[in-house]
């Protein structure tokens, strides 16, 4: 079995001229191929239900079959087993192709009922490069992905463009891939303000063709739990911890940014994205400590940036949304209340599109490369044999949180929407912090969590309404008045319940306490 580590990224067409035109491609000529793939899996999907792809490779009159198996990813990275032979059309011959044997015999099980489910038909150009002492392959493929009708698959059938750069790497240092990558990425020029926008992405040809083929739609995702045990240097836990917000942002920001930009995109996928930000920002303050000082200012400042851009879409999907049909009851339907319904939705939609433009900057995919790059480079130093478990020292950054919350908490009353929005921050600081370290935590601080879910809840609603004032008052329609004194009555009925809730913070407990 042959591991393949390979970096995949997004590009717009208009930037192919561009890459082609970087040094480092156009020292040599690319050796151009056009493949034919067909994946194949049974009619109850019992391969990729474990993620396991087979797929039958033409190119000009050979073929390959190829088995590749879940593996995972980091940063954009992709690290998972491989197996390739020469074989016939049609002819599944997997014992002699891999050399594990229990996944051997699984495919063998099902090799008479597999049937192919859609195909990829692309032109490859592809280069090697001999980069920072590593052997990488780069490849540019443009063709399509389709899912025919009948056993030759033909392209009348449902089709999605194709258009990515791998960078797979041969032999040599991992962090070689995210450095030519970055190479790449700015440009012809070698400058960031004349980049290009190479953006990392997670999903896999396999994966993107099943989904054709099933009809699914990209959903929301939410974030998982963060896998640390108690033996982890700080340096590595946060590792993990960055590398998995990563995965989070990623996940909720490519079919958002795969979208039609004339149309806002599912509210859920901005929430979630800023969710991945402040899990992110989060870690980047819990482990601050254990983190080298510049590289903890440059990236806390980036980021901040970044989850700026998508405050503003935000605060106009709330409105629009949740917030004109859930504060607003019956009288949403009310046509006189239409036009304002109608400028919300404009306001919304040009918020969107501000927040995509951002996204769709060369620095934001420079961004991920770098901070990808910078993480994985991170020094660990070796762990003490008697050192302390990560959860003690966990503890006492948990505890330097809490005791930030009771003071916001003392701070708030009296204070208003800016009081209550220091109160809101740093409860989020606190439960995404318990949330990130949940592994090693003792189970009451886990039920402390909940509690503080519950928390921002309200301040969240609070901060909500407050935002939605401020934005109405720039409404240049009279009835916008009347949308905003209902708005206000919510509000007035909901800061009743503010100080019971200001009281359970300040009689909360410490973590581990």
């Amino acid at each position: 079995m042959s591991q393949e580590t390979e970096l995949k990224l997004s590009l717009r067409p208009q930037d192919v001229r561009r890459l082609l035109s970087h040094p480092l491609l156009r020292q040599q000529t690319p050796e151009r191929q056009r493949l034919f793939n067909t994946y194949f899996d049974t009619p109850q999907l019992t391969l990729m239900g474990q993620r396991i792809a087979v797929r039958e490779r033409r190119i000009g009159r050979r073929t390959w079959l190829t088995v590749k198996t879940a593996g995972s990813t980091q940063g954009g990275l992709s690290r998972r087993g491989e197996w390739e032979g020469p074989t016939r059309p049609g002819e599944m011959d997997f014992v002699t192709l891999v050399d594990d044997t229990h996944l051997a015999q699984t495919l063998s099980g099902v090799a008479r009922q597999l049937t192919p489910l859609f195909r990829t038909d692309f032109l490859r150009l592809s280069w090697q490069l001999e980069y920072a002492g590593a052997h990488i392959e780069v490849a540019l493929d443009r063709g399509h992905i389709a899912v025919g009708h009948g056993p030759d698959m033909p392209t009348d059938g449902l089709q999605q463009k194709l258009l990515e750069l791998e960078l797979e790497l041969k032999s040599g240092p991992v962090d070689a891939l995210l450095d030519l990558a970055h190479t790449l990425a700015l440009g012809p020029q070698g400058e960031m303000k004349r980049g290009l926008w190479l953006y990392p992405s997670a999903r896999s040809k396999a994966e993107r063709g099943l989904a054709l083929f099933l009809g699914q739609q990209p959903e929301p995702v939410k974030a998982g739990p963060v896998q640390l045990t108690d033996r982890l240097p700080p340096v590595e836990a946060f590792r993990t911890t960055a590398l998995a917000c990563l995965a989070h942002w990623q996940a909720n920001v490519g079919p958002w940014l795969e979208g039609a930009a004339d149309q806002p995109v599912d509210p859920e996928f901005v929430h979630q994205a800023r969710v991945a930000l402040r899990r992110l920002r989060t870690g980047l303050r819990l482990f601050k400590p254990a983190l080298p000082p510049r590289f903890f200012n440059h990236w806390n400042a980036r980021w901040q940036l970044t989850a700026r851009a998508l405050g503003e879409v935000r605060n106009w999907d709330v409105l629009a949304t949740e917030g004109w049909a859930g504060w607003l009851g019956p009288m949403a339907d009310n046509p006189s209340l239409q036009p304002v319904h109608d400028w919300i939705q404009t306001q919304r939609q040009q918020a969107n599109q501000r927040a995509r433009s951002c996204l769709h900057e060369p620095a934001h995919a420079l961004d991920l490369l770098a901070f990808s790059q910078a993480v994985l480079a991170l020094p660990t130093a070796a762990r003490p044999p008697h050192s302390k478990p990560l959860s003690r020292w966990a503890l006492r950054r948990l505890q330097g949180h809490h005791r930030q919350l009771l003071i916001q908490t003392r701070k708030a009353l009296g204070k208003g929407p800016k009081g209550r929005h220091a109160l809101r921050i740093a409860l989020k600081k606190l439960r995404y912090a318990q949330e990130l370290l949940g592994d090693l935590l003792p189970e009451r601080s886990q039920r402390d969590t909940a509690r503080l879910v519950k928390a921002q809840s309200l301040l969240g609603e609070l901060n909500d309404l407050s935002t939605a004032q401020a934005l109405l008052a720039d409404c240049p329609l009279d009835a916008a008045a009347t949308v905003s004194t209902v708005i206000d009555a919510r509000l007035k009925t909901r800061l009743h319940r503010l100080r019971s809730l200001e009281r359970a913070l300040l009689r909360s407990r410490a973590p581990g306490a």
